[in-house]
């Protein structure tokens, strides 16, 4: 697996300070938020010489881009935020090519009007379910048109809550474009943490086969997503690692939920744990 940061983990004045950071740190990829570059993370427009100068900059560090951020709330109540960033959605899917990545990265919604990390009692409902499957038949059309894969992430505040509805949802569109994100600390409903493995072995048995990149944080509860820095939380991250090994996956392995500070302890424990 390749050791890989959210890039934005390092604020810097400049992309290329930004990738020096990411570099120098022991990262040899990222996942990438034009937010770095000085854009909103879905912009309007993406200047073509944007675009070479973030591929070079990694290129010149050798790092690869393993995804780029297209997140946003696939079922936003306000249908002009939602058509709006739609829209986005299809700029960045289109500059891809040129950054050098083809996977994106996508958030599966919530009815909470706040916050897409937050859960709502109506993400269970028939109807946010028919929204969000509405949404990601549209985010799908953009992604075969541009010849790009879209990662959905199982996490316990979106309407895709567990790896058995994301399995789910990749069965109902049917095509190879759509794929998962695997994040071990995201999955633990409340209750469910004593259950780590079997959680664990459930996740993995429904979408093992379909993850485009893996991230890598950790929990100290369930009933939650998981903000901490890998290492310093509950997940066994040698079983976690250990089923993502057994799946055949040996892609990105993406770090966030730390502070700059905390990257060379985790970049530390992450090293040591993949060496075993």
């Amino acid at each position: 697996m390749q050791l890989g940061v959210f890039a934005r983990t390092f604020a810097r004045d400049s992309l290329e300070a930004n990738l020096d950071a990411v570099r120098d740190s022991g990262f040899i990829c990222t996942q990438y938020n034009l937010a770095c570059a000085g854009l909103s993370t879905l912009p309007n427009e993406i200047a073509p010489e944007l675009c070479q100068r973030i591929r070079t900059a990694h290129t010149e560090r050798g790092l690869a881009m393993a995804s780029i951020s297209g997140t946003f709330n696939i079922i936003h109540r306000d249908r002009e935020v939602l058509e709006a960033n739609f829209r986005r959605l299809g700029t960045v899917a289109q500059a891809c090519a040129l950054l050098g990545t083809n996977v994106i990265t996508l958030c599966t919604g919530t009815r909470d009007r706040e916050s897409m990390w937050r859960r709502h009692p109506d993400n269970d409902t028939v109807e946010a379910w028919r929204d969000m499957v509405a949404s990601m038949r549209r985010i799908t059309n953009i992604a075969e048109e541009n010849q790009v894969i879209v990662g959905i992430e199982p996490e316990v505040n979106n309407v895709i809550d567990s790896a058995a509805k994301a399995r789910r949802l990749i069965d109902e569109l049917g095509s190879p474009h759509v794929k998962v994100v695997m994040d071990g600390a995201n999955l633990f409903h409340t209750g469910q943490l004593a259950r780590m493995h079997e959680v664990l072995d459930e996740a993995f048995e429904h979408v093992g086969r379909d993850i485009a990149i893996a991230h890598a944080k950790d929990l100290s509860h369930d009933g939650d997503a998981g903000h901490q820095a890998a290492g310093t939380g509950l997940l066994d991250y040698d079983y976690y690692l250990q089923l993502l090994k057994q799946s055949g996956f040996d892609g990105p392995l993406i770090t966030h939920g730390l502070s700059e500070s905390q990257v060379p302890q985790c970049v530390e424990f992450l090293h040591g744990k993949l060496a075993l």
